[in-house]
Order: structure tokens, then C-alpha cells, then sequence
């Protein structure tokens, strides 16, 4: 086998790994999404919301040491940097929010799960859009 081949086994590998990693973090941010949805929640139904979230966080570390444990350098700085794009787009997303929440247009509870789970999403995709096209 070639050192092209293995390389590229090698990024399909990391690439599988970390679709297998994240789909039980969607779910668990799904979850959390549509356990967050309601303004109006009782004790018991905070108290599932939180742990959901907590959950969520947890998965999230979890799937990101697995990834970068597994990476080589390069794969490390294609995650590095799409995760930085992401946390730009997620800070901007969280002030629009946070500005029509002061304004009585959303509830800003409604929308930090929604806007989380879209920042992995955009971090995930680049990071796979960028290993695709420049390896």
C-alpha cells in the first residue's frame, strides 16, 4: 500500500469516527432542544432540560478528545481551524439573539440549544469539506 493510500485510509477512518461520535451528541442536542422548547416549565421539567444539557456538554468534550486523541497534525489544525469558524458564527448568532431577546421579539432560552447544535454542525461540515477537497 502506498503512503497516498494509507494516508487516505487514515482521514476516511478519522472522518467515519467522528460521524459515529457525533451522532449520539445530535441526539442528545435534539433532545435537549426540544426539552428546552417550553417557557413554561415546571421544576421536573427544568431539572430534564438541565441534565440534557449537561449531557450534551459532556458529549461534546467527549467526541472532541476522541477526535483529536485519533487525528494526525494535519487533521489537528483542519479541526482546530473549522472549530474557530464555527465559535465566530456561534458568537455572532448568540448576540443576534441576545439582541432580539432584549428587544421581546424570541426568548433567548429558545434559541442557545438551536444556535450550539448549528455551530457543530458548521464545524463539522467544514472540517470534513476542507479534509475532502485539500488531502
Amino acid at each position: 500500500m502506498t503512503k497516498q493510500a494509507q494516508q487516505d485510509q487514515v482521514t476516511h477512518a478519522a472522518r467515519r469516527a467522528v460521524l459515529i461520535d457525533g451522532i449520539p451528541v445530535s441526539a442528545l442536542g435534539v433532545t435537549a432542544l426540544a426539552l428546552g422548547s417550553n417557557p413554561h416549565q415546571s421544576t421536573e421539567q427544568k431539572t430534564w432540560w438541565i441534565a440534557a444539557t449537561v449531557a450534551f456538554t459532556l458529549a461534546i468534550a467527549w467526541a472532541l478528545w476522541r477526535a483529536f486523541r485519533r487525528a494526525d497534525e494535519y487533521l489537528r489544525r483542519v479541526q482546530l481551524e473549522s472549530m474557530a469558524i464555527a465559535f465566530a458564527v456561534v458568537l455572532v448568532a448568540l448576540q443576534v439573539a441576545t439582541l432580539l431577546d432584549a428587544a421581546g421579539v424570541i426568548q433567548l432560552h429558545q434559541l442557545a440549544e438551536l444556535i450550539l447544535l448549528g455551530g457543530v454542525a458548521i464545524w463539522m461540515t467544514i472540517a470534513d469539506l476542507r479534509t475532502r477537497l485539500n488531502r
